[in-house]
């Protein structure tokens, strides 16, 4: 028979305790049989057992050594690994400035052509995600779980129509049917940064416009939402 070796009880870690018993049996059953236990000592007059060769390293182990710490920590996650609400209350407030963008590619030209002459069965496209864009930029703490309700001081949503037929260079090859470009600055004098306050106008803004042109062209695409510039704060400016 195998004797009891000991084998590790938190290979899989994701596994309950109250049920590694049970739903991890095979890969126990695997380890403990795959296991080669060494030979016995040799008698005085038995030759040398042959050298063995070691078996290769497994593909991952619980020994393995962790890896270096990020010098950089989440700070809205606790040490037990709980999500929470960074508290604030001892920080400055300080000016704060936040810059996202994004941009919605049409895969026609029908959408582009309907917004340059007005004809857009729901309306202005452009000004109803300008206002989109605000909304959201206020509304961020009620659809982000963690992120702090802040005093926005001010709000600049830019959405520009671009593109041309024929297609272009860089970005403008993206785009030979047309596009529309989405910028969002929020600004405040706060304690914390107003970054997703920037990626929310922005995304809510893309939506809209999205919403608006659907009816002619189902296979537009969201893309390249981020921060692009932020200042302030502890962990200072950015530039992209």
């Amino acid at each position: 028979g195998v004797s009891q070796t000991h084998i590790p009880g938190d290979i899989f870690p994701c596994i309950p305790p109250s049920r590694s018993l049970t739903h991890s049996q095979p890969i126990r059953a695997y380890f403990t049989s795959s296991i080669k236990h060494p030979p016995s000592p040799p008698t005085k007059n038995s030759p040398d057992p042959p050298p063995t060769k070691s078996p290769p390293p497994p593909l991952f182990s619980p020994h393995q050594p962790p890896s270096p710490p990020h010098p950089q920590t989440l700070t809205h996650i606790t040490p037990t690994g709980e999500a929470h609400m960074v508290r604030i209350s001892a920080k400055p407030p300080t000016p704060r400035t936040a810059v996202a963008r994004g941009r919605v590619v049409f895969s026609n030209p029908t959408a582009r052509d309907l917004i340059l002459k007005g004809l857009n069965k729901k309306g202005d496209v452009l000004g109803v995600a300008r206002v989109a864009g605000v909304m959201a930029v206020k509304k961020t703490p009620e659809m982000i779980p963690l992120c702090h309700p802040i005093l926005i001081d001010g709000v600049d949503v830019r959405v520009e129509l671009g593109g041309r037929d024929g297609g272009g260079v860089g970005e403008e090859a993206e785009g030979g049917n047309g596009y529309v470009d989405i910028y969002v600055t929020v600004r405040c004098e706060g304690k914390t940064g107003v970054e997703m306050e920037a990626l929310t106008g922005v995304s809510v803004a893309a939506l809209t416009v999205f919403d608006m042109c659907k009816a002619v062209d189902k296979r537009m695409v969201i893309e390249g939402v981020r921060v692009v510039r932020k200042s302030g704060g502890q962990s200072g400016d950015f530039v992209e």
